[in-house]
């Protein structure tokens, strides 16, 4: 297994970056959900950018089959992944895009529990404990927000908040099998593409179960998709798995903490979204943990 490194300069500036895409991610989605559905959406950009990784593999010569030992753990990272979106594109539909940030960023605090129980170097202490406790009860309070909200909308969002804690444990469950495979020691293209090919074909094979269909496509619509499928799922999803080749997982993961700020900040700017003093306090309580959870005794 390759040596990883603690965070450097060159890491940490890829993951701002990262974190900022990241954190608009679930923006563009719902900006783009009047004319095209965000399952529809989210198929189409793993089917973009699985063959932009193709492409890749072809250029660049890298060394890649279907039949060697990374198939079994590939297939199972894209059914997680695959789920995962599943999960976010459902949950659009009835909570908003700085809710959905929240809590899929949720994840980096199951990855480091399952670490902590898997990996004896990365065992947390103490204050590493404070931390996801305080992110536990940060979800609570978040959650309990949405009671502030009519019956009917406390359903909705209740429904919404849940299924973004869901697919932050189907993203934890990713990492991991990343983690613990033959996957670790792959190339990050090969990492990405079966993650993308599994939604691509399980999400495209819902919505076309669902009969989903798109309206005339809106210049926001477009840009939406390009952003999405060019940078968030190509792009910025092979860098993060060249990271999780070469530096700790658990201090990459929370690091990513600040990918719900972003997230938060542009639903509020750009879909005007509405924070209740509940929620506020349950996110800052979610990213006070992860920070928390960051500082590992050396």
């Amino acid at each position: 297994m390759t040596t990883r490194k603690h965070l450097d300069a060159n890491a940490i500036i890829i993951m701002l970056l990262l974190c900022i895409c990241w954190g608009l991610q679930q923006v563009a989605v719902k900006l783009a959900t009047p004319v095209i559905s965000a399952g529809l959406q989210l198929g189409l950009r793993s089917e973009i950018a699985a063959m932009l990784v193709l492409a890749l593999i072809w250029w660049k010569k890298i060394p890649f089959s279907l039949r060697d030992r990374h198939l079994l753990p590939g297939l199972i990272a894209g059914l997680f992944f695959a789920l995962e979106f599943l999960c976010v594109s459902y949950g659009l539909n009835f909570t908003t895009a700085s809710h959905m940030s929240v809590f899929l960023y949720t994840a980096p605090i199951f990855t480091v529990i399952g670490l902590h129980l898997l990996i004896p170097s990365e065992r947390l202490h103490a204050r590493q404990w404070l931390g996801v406790a305080s992110a536990f009860g940060g979800i609570a309070i978040a959650f309990s927000g949405a009671m502030q909200n009519s019956a009917d909308d406390i359903r909705q969002m209740l429904i919404g908040d849940s299924l973004g804690v869901l697919a932050a444990l189907l993203w934890a469950a990713t990492t991991l099998t990343i983690r613990f495979s033959s996957l670790a020691d792959a190339e990050p293209t090969t990492t990405l593409f079966y993650q993308l090919a599994g939604a691509a074909v399980i999400l495209t094979g819902v919505v076309l179960l669902r009969g989903e269909v798109w309206h005339a496509w809106t210049a926001v619509a477009w840009v939406s998709m390009l952003f999405q499928s060019v940078i968030v799922a190509f792009a910025s999803y092979l860098a993060w798995f060249w990271l999780m080749r070469h530096y700790l997982v658990s201090r990459l993961s929370v690091f990513s903490f600040l990918t719900p700020l972003f997230g938060v900040a542009a639903g509020v700017l750009l879909m005007h979204d509405v924070i209740s003093s509940r929620f506020a306090i349950g996110a800052l309580m979610v990213l006070g943990g992860i920070v928390l959870v960051n500082f590992k005794k050396n």
